[in-house]
């Protein structure tokens, strides 16, 4: 009788299979389990506070678990990202020098980077707003493959502790320091690229439009998501409002329109509005104005280096860090990657204007007819 696939979790009554908890209920090699976290100052004036992205993923039938931590500091792009081969034990949340912790479930985390890697070191506990929201079922086949079948909640909150970047020490405080960080769990393309075979010439297997937003204002927040193929057909559209008060119910805006506006020669946006608009014709709107870019897909494991993936077997265990300027990264690969943006947000409902902060993640990848993407390496006039 062998003792080696049991972990103390295997203790509590959670299993939803008639297996050991380390083994999920499919064997799809692209199932995973990930924690995302980012964490900034006041951003809106000329401050040279960091703009943290913290990510730790566990991939159980590749066998891998793997975090990376990036900052947008001024010019710099630092990112230390660290793998190992995943134990029993999916209590351990510890890669290398990375470390998250549950303090208290659904609403206090904390996320720790030792010193000693690429001049980056942070210890930080999150407190959450208000209620986890849980989004709507992620979920997409092309031809007969599933690539995208997932669960995510997320949370906005604030931030408490210490942060060093290059030397320069930064006390987060929960009156300054904000962000959100969201759970996200289930089928979605990790590790070594798969070939895609028919999908490549049958579907817009690699076209990709995206927006991701959490917008944090005194009393709630307000989460978009907007997936559309390259026509406008939605894969995904949803925008609530989550409120702070956990006695009240999160409540529907309505269908989401895009206005996206770009800066020229590229695909980043300079801003946006985003409406929503009820059956009934009512609508309320958001405007969106992105002011620091966190290029998160180099470097961290989205996609765009071959060597270093989600979910990639990289050896029992290992530390890296990459260090870039913004300024150099190669124009072209920055089309291929989501952006987050650190932005402000003024909600126009009615009569009532308020005014917020909080993540603008945005990718169009690929062709996309409402902006007049026809090719891959389009770019905005």
């Amino acid at each position: 009788m062998s003792h080696s696939a049991l972990s103390e979790m295997d203790d509590y009554p959670i299993h939803q299979i008639a297996e050991v908890v380390r083994h999920v209920g499919t064997s799809d090699r692209n199932f995973y389990d990930r924690y995302y976290f980012n964490c900034h100052g006041d951003m809106r004036g000329d401050s040279a506070e960091p703009w943290l992205i913290v990510g730790l993923g566990v991939y159980p039938n590749l066998g891998v678990v793997d975090g990376f931590a990036v900052v947008r500091h001024g010019d710099e792009h630092i990112v230390v990202r660290a793998s190992k081969a995943l134990g029993d034990n999916r209590n351990d949340l510890t890669v290398g020098p990375l470390k998250v912790e549950v303090l208290d479930g659904l609403q206090r985390l904390r996320v720790s980077l030792a010193p000693g890697h690429g001049d980056v070191s942070f210890d930080l506990v999150f407190d959450a707003d208000g209620p986890a929201a849980l989004e709507p079922r992620h979920y997409q086949r092309q031809l007969e493959r599933v690539t995208f079948d997932t669960m995510r909640f997320v949370q906005t909150g604030r931030w408490t502790g210490s942060l060093t970047v290059d030397g320069d020490d930064f006390d987060v405080q929960p009156d300054t320091w904000r962000g959100n960080r969201d759970r996200s769990w289930g089928v979605r393309p990790v590790g070594e690229a798969e070939p895609p075979g028919r999908r490549a010439a049958e579907t817009d297997a690699t076209s990709f439009f995206w927006i991701y937003s959490v917008m944090r204002f005194a009393d709630y927040s307000i989460v978009v998501i907007v997936q559309e193929l390259r026509t406008g057909e939605r894969i995904m559209g949803d925008a609530r409002r989550v409120w702070n008060d956990p006695t009240r119910e999160p409540e529907w805006l309505g269908r989401v329109e895009h206005a996206v506006e770009f800066v020229s020669g590229g695909r980043e946006p300079s801003g946006a509005t985003l409406r929503f608009v009820k059956p009934s014709g009512e609508s309320t709107s958001v405007r969106c104005e992105p002011k620091v870019a966190n290029f998160i897909g180099f470097g961290t494991g989205y996609g765009l280096e071959q060597d270093w993936r989600h979910g990639m077997w990289q050896g029992d265990e290992k530390v890296e860090a990459v260090r870039n300027k913004v300024s150099e990264l190669d124009p072209t690969m920055k089309m291929f990657c989501p952006i987050d943006h650190y932005a402000t947000f003024t909600y126009t409902d009615g009569d009532a204007v308020v005014t917020g902060d909080g993540l603008f993640e945005f990718a169009v990848i690929g062709p996309h007819d409402q902006y007049g993407f026809a090719e891959y390496i389009d770019v905005a006039p």
